[in-house]
């Protein structure tokens, strides 16, 4: 009865992933990424040469693709296996190529629909933490915990400049940086559940903070979100 569902938003890089999996594993709730859904969408639309400027074939697209994501079959540092029609693309997904074309295909409204329905039936049987760019505005904005994590723009370009070159991908930071600041500026403006900290969402800025630091921030919130249903559960024995 004490679990709960749990929005975690922010930008790109912020940290959001990285935390949401040690949460998740820490509370023992499930932990799903709606980031990569748009990113598996994004990656069948180049993989199928579907034009991502074409907004009705990816809608299309998105309505018909069977997105999965399971626990980490491979031990290559990977949070979770994405596959798309039955095609593991877990680092695909991640290549620069989707980079650059993901933010206008999460602004679809075809695309959001599509996609915001499934990740409303998944979480819907609470213990569950659902990170993304809209959870706690459209998703799952009667969640129970909301929070918004942010940092700086530099900061984030850092980590995920970092992210790049363990896995031996070549590019520079400069390049990471403006791609950051790009994608910000899609993300915030879109006509489409634009990016924005939801009504009772806790914002923490992880600027100067450790992943760990962030992740007991964040449990914290959850047992005093949890402590009031504990005690009514009891009261009702």
């Amino acid at each position: 009865m004490d679990k709960l569902t749990i929005a975690i938003d922010g930008p790109a890089a912020s940290g959001k992933s990285t935390v949401a999996g040690l949460l998740a594993a820490r509370l023992g709730y499930l932990y799903l990424d709606t980031g990569v859904m748009y990113r598996a969408v994004t990656w069948a639309a180049l993989d199928r040469d579907i034009a991502i400027s074409d907004e009705a074939a990816v809608g299309r697209l998105a309505e018909t693709l069977l997105i999965e994501v399971r626990p980490p079959s491979v031990p290559d540092g990977r949070q979770y296996d994405v596959l798309a029609d039955g095609v593991d693309v877990t680092w695909r997904i991640r290549e620069p190529d989707v980079n650059m074309q993901v933010s206008p295909v999460s602004a679809y409204r075809g695309v959001r629909a599509a996609l915001t329905e499934q990740q409303r039936r998944i979480a819907a049987v609470g213990g569950v933490i659902v990170v993304g760019r809209d959870i706690g505005t459209v998703v799952l904005p009667k969640a129970e915990v909301k929070i918004y994590l942010d940092a700086t723009v530099e900061e984030r370009a850092r980590r995920r400049h970092l992210e790049f070159v363990a896995r031996g991908q070549e590019t520079s930071y400069e390049d990471v940086l403006a791609d950051l600041k790009r994608r910000d500026y899609i993300d915030s403006t879109r006509k489409e559940a634009p990016l924005r900290i939801a009504d009772g969402a806790i914002i923490i800025d992880s600027t100067s903070m450790t992943v760990e630091q962030v992740v007991q921030r964040i449990a914290q919130i959850v047992e005093a979100a949890a402590y009031p249903r504990r005690r009514a559960c009891k009261g009702r024995r």
